[in-house]
């Protein structure tokens, strides 16, 4: 079976970028490869990352672009790639409904927080890990989900809890989740390029769950 092309946009640093890659280059990502990296950040390390690894990368800032001008070039390049799925790896940017009206591929997202609960707009980096601190919560962790225009409110792929300890700051909350997310992000694009991950009915049913929970459960 020929292999899905994934599409990662990414703005910052690009530490989920790098999971990835090294998991597709490990096997461990086995039903996909990343064959585009796209950035609305000149300066975003992700960029750098992708070629080295000679995978294609592109900037294509936002600035000075309407909303659906930055948008419908960022789905002209998706196109002209063959993209069959397209990863949210850090990337700051909301995409409008006008995106998904231009762009019919799935989309998936990485959110460091158990979603429903603490997501939304406006919902990122240490303003989410302050707020699961600042609520007494006592587990926190990660959500990869379906990307719909109603901000972090797609379908749920995977979670993956971590525990919240008396002593945490956001910074050590925010590390011990990351570390989680390079491991879980890989696992839900492998579900969903293999098919072992499908869409129905508005929720993501998983053919196999008792070994998913066993992969999970290992890291």
């Amino acid at each position: 079976m020929e292999k899905v092309r994934l599409c990662v946009l990414a703005s910052g640093r690009g530490t989920d970028l790098q999971s990835i890659i090294d998991a597709c280059e490990k096997g461990t990502i086995k039903s996909a490869y990343v064959a585009l990296v796209i950035s609305n950040n000149p300066e975003a390390f992700a960029l750098e990352r992708a070629r080295r690894h000679g995978i294609k990368a592109i900037c294509i800032p936002h600035r000075g672009m309407k909303r659906e001008e930055h948008e419908r070039a960022i789905a002209s390049e998706i196109s002209a790639h063959g993209i069959g799925l397209i990863v949210l790896a850090g990337y700051i940017r909301i995409l409008s409904p006008y995106f998904f009206k231009v762009c019919s591929i799935p989309v998936i997202n990485i959110h460091p927080a158990l979603l429903p609960m603490f997501g939304g707009k406006g919902w990122y980096g240490e303003k989410v890990h302050q707020a699961v601190i600042a609520a007494g919560a006592r587990y926190s962790g990660c959500t990869v989900h379906i990307v719909t225009p109603e901000v972090d409110a797609g379908p749920i792929i995977i979670q993956k809890v971590v525990p919240v300890y008396p002593e945490d700051t956001p910074q050590t909350l925010a590390d011990r989740i990351l570390e989680k997310e390079h491991k879980l992000l890989p696992l839900a694009i492998e579900l969903m390029a293999s098919g072992r991950a499908r869409l129905e009915n508005g929720k993501v049913v998983i053919s196999d769950y008792v070994q998913l929970e066993k992969e999970i459960s290992s890291f």
